[in-house]
């Protein structure tokens, strides 16, 4: 019967370990006037993160990278989660592909 709270005790550690390890960084890209906010956003560099796009104007933008391999189209005041990384050093464009004039950031990956 000694054997009983060992074994919970491990179940317990068991779980809350395997929640940390799934928890990821979460950042948030805004879209106000076809632009992005931030339009330059720091991360973390080898680290996989996630980024929630949320568009506040009232027509339809797409997020988009050809340089880490992204595409999405964010319907109007709505948001899109998407899983970006793990990134090496440098810096990786991004834009809106419906107002590619306005709507461009930068992750700086540190």
């Amino acid at each position: 019967m000694k054997l009983l709270p060992l074994v919970l005790a491990s179940i317990v550690l068991v779980i809350t370990g395997a929640a940390t390890a799934t928890d990821i960084p979460e950042y948030t890209l805004s879209i106000r006037n076809h632009t992005y906010e931030p339009a330059q956003l720091k991360v973390p560099a080898n680290t996989k993160f996630k980024l929630l796009v949320r568009n506040e104007d009232v027509t339809p933008e797409e997020f988009e990278s050809t340089e880490f391999n992204r595409e999405m189209v964010v319907l109007p005041s709505s948001s899109v989660t998407v899983y970006v990384g793990p990134l090496r050093a440098g810096t990786y464009g991004f834009f809106g592909d419906f107002h590619p004039d306005t709507a461009q950031g930068r992750l700086i990956v540190e």
